[in-house]
Protein backbone atom coordinates (compact mmCIF):
# COMPACT_ATOMS: atom_id res chain seq x y z
CA UNK A 1 0.00 0.00 0.00
CA UNK A 2 1.56 3.41 -1.34
CA UNK A 3 -0.29 5.43 1.35
CA UNK A 4 -0.31 4.87 5.19
CA UNK A 5 -3.49 6.96 5.68
CA UNK A 6 -5.76 9.60 4.78
CA UNK A 7 -7.44 12.09 7.32
CA UNK A 8 -10.87 14.23 6.96
CA UNK A 9 -11.72 17.06 9.15
CA UNK A 10 -15.59 16.35 10.80
CA UNK A 11 -15.71 20.37 10.86
CA UNK A 12 -14.60 22.60 8.46
CA UNK A 13 -10.76 23.67 9.18
CA UNK A 14 -9.74 27.62 8.90
CA UNK A 15 -6.60 28.89 8.35
CA UNK A 16 -4.41 29.24 11.15
CA UNK A 17 -6.30 27.36 13.63
CA UNK A 18 -5.39 24.36 15.14
CA UNK A 19 -6.54 20.83 14.49
CA UNK A 20 -8.10 20.87 18.25
CA UNK A 21 -8.69 24.34 18.53
CA UNK A 22 -13.31 24.90 19.00
CA UNK A 23 -14.90 25.80 16.55
CA UNK A 24 -18.03 28.05 16.41
CA UNK A 25 -20.14 25.80 18.55
CA UNK A 26 -17.57 25.36 21.27
CA UNK A 27 -16.74 21.80 19.75
CA UNK A 28 -13.31 20.36 19.97
CA UNK A 29 -12.74 19.64 15.86
CA UNK A 30 -11.98 16.30 15.20
CA UNK A 31 -11.05 13.80 12.16
CA UNK A 32 -11.44 10.68 10.85
CA UNK A 33 -8.57 9.25 10.14
CA UNK A 34 -8.74 6.40 7.23
CA UNK A 35 -5.44 3.78 8.14
CA UNK A 36 -4.26 0.32 7.00
CA UNK A 37 -6.16 -2.64 9.25
CA UNK A 38 -3.57 -4.12 11.43
CA UNK A 39 -4.25 -7.19 13.61
CA UNK A 40 -4.68 -4.96 16.63
CA UNK A 41 -8.11 -3.09 15.10
CA UNK A 42 -9.38 -6.49 13.98
CA UNK A 43 -11.45 -6.88 17.81
CA UNK A 44 -12.99 -3.66 16.87
CA UNK A 45 -14.01 -4.87 13.24
CA UNK A 46 -15.25 -8.20 14.50
CA UNK A 47 -17.16 -6.19 16.85
CA UNK A 48 -18.93 -4.00 14.22
CA UNK A 49 -19.35 -7.06 11.96
CA UNK A 50 -21.20 -9.11 14.94
CA UNK A 51 -23.20 -6.04 15.44
CA UNK A 52 -24.67 -5.21 11.11
CA UNK A 53 -23.89 -8.67 9.58
CA UNK A 54 -25.96 -12.05 9.60
CA UNK A 55 -23.21 -13.58 8.75
CA UNK A 56 -19.93 -11.90 10.46
CA UNK A 57 -16.00 -13.12 9.04
CA UNK A 58 -14.59 -14.95 11.36
CA UNK A 59 -11.63 -13.65 12.60
CA UNK A 60 -8.85 -16.01 10.96
CA UNK A 61 -10.53 -14.74 7.37
CA UNK A 62 -9.30 -11.68 8.34
CA UNK A 63 -5.96 -12.48 9.31
CA UNK A 64 -5.77 -14.26 6.04
CA UNK A 65 -7.02 -10.81 4.27
CA UNK A 66 -4.51 -8.67 5.97
CA UNK A 67 -1.52 -11.07 5.09
CA UNK A 68 -1.82 -10.64 2.01
CA UNK A 69 -0.75 -7.39 0.70
CA UNK A 70 0.10 -8.04 -2.70
CA UNK A 71 -3.68 -8.64 -3.32
CA UNK A 72 -5.62 -7.33 -0.89
CA UNK A 73 -6.53 -3.31 0.41
CA UNK A 74 -8.01 -3.42 3.95
CA UNK A 75 -8.51 -0.49 5.86
CA UNK A 76 -10.28 1.19 8.80
CA UNK A 77 -11.68 4.18 9.79
CA UNK A 78 -11.23 5.59 13.18
CA UNK A 79 -12.25 8.84 15.41
CA UNK A 80 -10.19 8.95 17.94
CA UNK A 81 -9.04 5.86 19.40
CA UNK A 82 -12.44 3.92 18.27
CA UNK A 83 -12.82 1.93 14.80
CA UNK A 84 -15.78 3.03 13.68
CA UNK A 85 -15.78 1.70 9.98
CA UNK A 86 -13.60 -0.97 7.42
CA UNK A 87 -13.48 -2.13 4.04
CA UNK A 88 -11.58 -4.20 2.04
CA UNK A 89 -10.59 -5.05 -1.64
CA UNK A 90 -8.74 -7.37 -3.71
CA UNK A 91 -6.76 -6.42 -6.45
CA UNK A 92 -5.95 -9.10 -9.15
CA UNK A 93 -5.05 -8.66 -13.30
CA UNK A 94 -6.53 -5.20 -13.29
CA UNK A 95 -9.56 -5.97 -11.78
CA UNK A 96 -10.77 -4.03 -7.70
CA UNK A 97 -13.17 -6.13 -6.44
CA UNK A 98 -14.51 -4.65 -3.17
CA UNK A 99 -15.00 -7.38 -0.48
CA UNK A 100 -16.56 -5.90 2.62
CA UNK A 101 -17.37 -2.28 3.82
CA UNK A 102 -18.96 -1.89 7.25
CA UNK A 103 -19.50 1.06 9.27
CA UNK A 104 -20.44 1.22 13.30
CA UNK A 105 -24.86 1.37 13.31
CA UNK A 106 -24.23 4.36 15.49
CA UNK A 107 -22.36 5.89 12.32
CA UNK A 108 -23.90 4.53 9.70
CA UNK A 109 -25.53 7.61 7.04
CA UNK A 110 -22.44 9.98 8.17
CA UNK A 111 -19.88 9.56 5.34
CA UNK A 112 -18.04 7.02 6.78
CA UNK A 113 -18.65 4.49 3.82
CA UNK A 114 -17.94 7.49 1.59
CA UNK A 115 -14.60 8.21 3.03
CA UNK A 116 -13.61 4.23 3.23
CA UNK A 117 -14.36 3.68 -0.66
CA UNK A 118 -12.40 6.67 -1.86
CA UNK A 119 -9.56 4.88 -0.13
CA UNK A 120 -10.47 1.63 -1.80
CA UNK A 121 -11.16 3.36 -5.45
CA UNK A 122 -7.84 5.58 -5.12
CA UNK A 123 -5.52 2.53 -3.89
CA UNK A 124 -7.00 1.06 -6.50
CA UNK A 125 -5.84 3.03 -9.01
CA UNK A 126 -2.51 3.09 -7.43
CA UNK A 127 -2.12 -0.69 -8.30
CA UNK A 128 -3.34 0.20 -11.98
CA UNK A 129 -6.50 -1.44 -12.09
CA UNK A 130 -8.86 -0.17 -14.79
CA UNK A 131 -12.16 -1.71 -13.46
CA UNK A 132 -13.70 -2.05 -9.49
CA UNK A 133 -16.54 -4.42 -9.20
CA UNK A 134 -18.72 -5.43 -5.94
CA UNK A 135 -22.04 -7.43 -4.77
CA UNK A 136 -25.37 -5.40 -2.66
CA UNK A 137 -28.06 -6.15 -1.33
CA UNK A 138 -31.26 -5.96 -4.07
CA UNK A 139 -32.94 -3.98 -1.37
CA UNK A 140 -30.25 -1.57 -0.24
CA UNK A 141 -30.90 1.23 -1.84
CA UNK A 142 -28.59 3.80 0.48
CA UNK A 143 -25.54 1.79 -0.43
CA UNK A 144 -26.57 1.03 -4.19
CA UNK A 145 -26.60 5.59 -4.17
CA UNK A 146 -23.49 5.71 -3.23
CA UNK A 147 -22.14 3.29 -5.46
CA UNK A 148 -24.03 5.50 -8.55
CA UNK A 149 -21.98 7.95 -7.02
CA UNK A 150 -18.60 6.76 -7.90
CA UNK A 151 -20.14 5.69 -11.35
CA UNK A 152 -20.52 1.90 -10.31
CA UNK A 153 -23.92 0.48 -12.76
CA UNK A 154 -25.90 -2.99 -12.12
CA UNK A 155 -24.33 -5.22 -14.19
CA UNK A 156 -26.69 -8.57 -13.22
CA UNK A 157 -28.01 -10.28 -10.00
CA UNK A 158 -26.69 -13.08 -8.38
CA UNK A 159 -29.67 -14.91 -6.93
CA UNK A 160 -29.58 -15.87 -3.22
CA UNK A 161 -26.22 -14.00 -3.10
CA UNK A 162 -26.95 -13.06 0.56
CA UNK A 163 -28.74 -16.71 1.74
CA UNK A 164 -28.59 -15.84 5.26
CA UNK A 165 -31.40 -13.13 4.65
CA UNK A 166 -32.51 -14.97 1.56
CA UNK A 167 -31.77 -12.19 -0.67
CA UNK A 168 -30.54 -11.35 -4.10
CA UNK A 169 -27.20 -9.38 -5.08
CA UNK A 170 -27.10 -6.55 -7.36
CA UNK A 171 -23.24 -7.09 -9.29
CA UNK A 172 -22.22 -3.41 -10.08
CA UNK A 173 -18.82 -2.62 -11.72
CA UNK A 174 -16.94 0.76 -12.23
CA UNK A 175 -15.35 1.33 -15.33
CA UNK A 176 -11.99 2.89 -16.70
CA UNK A 177 -11.13 4.27 -13.09
CA UNK A 178 -7.47 4.46 -14.25
CA UNK A 179 -8.78 7.76 -16.62
CA UNK A 180 -8.74 11.35 -15.97
CA UNK A 181 -12.09 11.53 -15.98
CA UNK A 182 -12.64 8.74 -13.13
CA UNK A 183 -9.70 10.77 -11.41
CA UNK A 184 -12.20 14.05 -11.59
CA UNK A 185 -15.11 11.97 -10.19
CA UNK A 186 -13.42 11.12 -7.10
CA UNK A 187 -12.12 14.67 -6.73
CA UNK A 188 -15.18 15.86 -7.02
CA UNK A 189 -16.53 13.31 -4.35
CA UNK A 190 -13.65 14.29 -1.88
CA UNK A 191 -14.56 18.41 -2.05
CA UNK A 192 -18.08 17.81 -1.39
CA UNK A 193 -17.36 15.35 1.94
CA UNK A 194 -19.05 17.13 4.70
CA UNK A 195 -18.41 17.32 8.75
CA UNK A 196 -19.78 13.46 10.16
CA UNK A 197 -21.35 15.17 13.05
CA UNK A 198 -21.98 13.18 16.23
CA UNK A 199 -22.92 9.48 16.46
CA UNK A 200 -26.58 8.33 16.44
CA UNK A 201 -27.92 7.53 19.48
CA UNK A 202 -28.49 4.12 21.22
CA UNK A 203 -31.06 1.98 19.37
CA UNK A 204 -31.54 4.38 16.47
CA UNK A 205 -29.74 2.77 14.18
CA UNK A 206 -31.19 0.35 11.22
CA UNK A 207 -31.48 -3.45 11.62
CA UNK A 208 -29.18 -3.95 8.53
CA UNK A 209 -26.15 -1.70 7.48
CA UNK A 210 -27.34 1.15 5.09
CA UNK A 211 -23.91 2.93 5.12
Amino acid sequence: MTSVRSIFHLRPRRAGVAAKSKGKGGAAEACVEIVPMRRSHLKSVIAIERRIFPSPWSLGLYLSEITQPATRAYYVACVGPDVVGYAGMMVVVGEGHVTNIGVAPEWQRHGVARRLLLKLAAEARERSAQHLTLEVRVSNAGAQALYHEFGFVPAGIRKNYYSEVHEDAIVMWAHDIHTDAYRLRLEGIEARLRPLGPPHGAGQAPALPEL
